[in-house]
């Protein structure tokens, strides 16, 4: 089947057909290197990964370019409360987000711009918007002329009034309309700058992306992604001046967003206190199980963060490794994630369906059950190749299972009292003839690496494995 992707622009779920299949582009914002990645930056990351997994395997070429906004007032603000250059900022926390995401399985994209390597061609692209009559120069400012633009907020679909109050936009004397964005701006000796025809100055954050993505890309790309907080205004701006730019040519023929993650139902905040670094989580929980939890709601919604959750994320990979270990007297391994060998189609179906990792999880357990009662030989085979490939496209299952069982051991001492009240809930049940609840119970024993026994002297149990 053809892969399928909501669009944002149009608020709808289209065919996926790129401009040349040979040659597929895609382009998602990265990180604000001025501190650590917390859960939400990792949202993204991981998403638009396996997003990248799932077009490598139908496409020939696969173009992903993530940037790095190494040029922004927060790092300007992270250097001078320290004292140091804005390039120690840059660094440490560009090499911090390479770890964290690193641990949770997200692959180097294959082009990683940055603005700092990108003066030359945001400046050039400034110049052409004023050419055009897009952009105007005002007191050492370049702004983007918003009414010049008769399709701007198409891709929020805000009105005019939502728009600027949205953009939280500074209401200043030297701007022609107060929609205006800055693409230029004056910077003084405590702030990184370059000369322009303009004065010495640092760029517009919104002007960065679409410089980086022309250059790298071309004029016109396959798919933009990113969160939902960047539609408006990051990438409504995007969308505008690179029309501009390029003669009101096409900028994204697909734009893909993200949902938020909010923790325990809030809203993630620094006033809440409850923003969690991936770091810090990784304390918690191993990578993969973090890059499980995000991948179980479906891209475009909200995700519920919890340790509950998490917690549930490990036990199901735990499951998981357990039949790839009873699987380990056959020989298997996983298909290129270039091949379509060894993927099942059903799975392959959930995830070319605008990315429906929840869907594609079912296909997943029902694989491991299938893997769990086969005898045949040939079958094992067979079943251990589409579980190891299907975890391929999600980006895990990839550990060895002997390792990550024994690991999990050690990290997850059974609590004897909590195993012994579920089987006691699960005879009560049985007396009860209340079997559905019954192999609840079981299952639920199961997922803990729990293996239970009915005898005539009453139930037994024992750590599975």
């Amino acid at each position: 089947m053809a892969i399928q992707i909501h669009n944002t622009l149009t608020r709808k779920k289209e065919v996926f057909t790129p401009a040349d299949p040979g040659r597929v582009t895609m382009y998602v914002c990265g990180p604000t290197v001025y501190n650590f990645a917390h859960i939400g930056n990792a949202r993204p990351a991981v998403v638009f990964d396996v997003f990248w997994r799932v077009l490598k395997r139908r496409f020939g070429e696969v173009i992903y370019a993530r940037n790095i906004t190494d040029v922004e007032d927060k790092i300007n603000k992270a250097a001078l409360d320290e004292g140091v250059p804005i390039d120690v900022i840059n660094a440490r926390y560009t090499k911090a987000y390479h770890e964290d995401m690193g641990a949770l399985g997200v692959q180097a994209p294959t082009i990683e711009p940055r603005v700092t390597e990108h003066i030359p061609q945001i400046i050039d692209m400034i110049g052409r918007l004023i050419a055009t009559g897009n952009a105007y120069e005002k007191d050492g400012h370049v702004l983007f002329n918003v009414p010049s633009f008769e399709a701007y907020g198409a891709l929020s679909r805000r009105n005019r009034d939502e728009m600027i109050a949205g953009a939280r936009v500074e209401v200043a004397p030297y701007k022609k309309d107060p929609a205006d964005f800055v693409l230029w701006k004056p910077s003084d000796e405590t702030q990184p700058g370059w000369d322009s025809p303009w004065g010495f100055g640092r760029p517009g954050w919104h002007i960065e992306c679409s410089a980086m993505a022309e250059t790298q890309l071309g004029e016109t790309i396959d798919i933009h992604g990113g969160g939902l907080d960047l539609t408006f205004p990051h990438h409504e701006n995007e969308l505008a001046q690179s029309t501009c730019a390029h003669g009101g040519a096409l900028f994204a023929r697909y734009w893909m967003h993200n949902g938020f993650v909010n923790v325990d139902a809030e809203k993630m905040s620094k006033s809440l206190g409850n923003v969690l670094l991936v770091r810090d989580l990784l304390n918690e929980a191993p990578g993969e199980a973090i890059r499980f939890a995000l991948l179980t709601a479906h891209y475009r919604q909200p995700l519920d963060w919890s340790e509950d959750g998490l917690r549930e994320a490990k036990r199901t990979l735990d499951r998981l490794y357990r039949t790839l270990r009873s699987l380990g007297d056959v020989e298997a391994k996983a298909s290129d994630d270039n091949s379509d060998d060894a993927v099942p189609e059903a799975f392959a179906a959930a995830l070319e369906d605008d990315l429906n990792t929840p869907q594609a999880i079912a296909e997943l357990h029902a694989l491991s059950t299938e893997a769990n009662k086969a005898t045949d030989p040939v079958e094992r085979k067979r079943l251990k190749a589409e579980l190891l490939s299907a975890g391929g496209l999600l980006g895990i299952l990839q550990a060895d299972p002997e390792a990550w069982l024994h690991d999990a051991a050690d990290a997850d001492a059974i609590d004897g009292d909590a195993i012994e009240t579920l089987i006691a809930a699960r005879a009560a049940a049985r007396s009860a003839k209340d079997f559905a609840e019954a192999d609840r119970v079981r299952d639920e024993l199961s997922a803990q690496g729990v293996q239970i026994e009915d005898g005539p002297d009453g139930t037994t149990w024992r750590r599975a494995g």
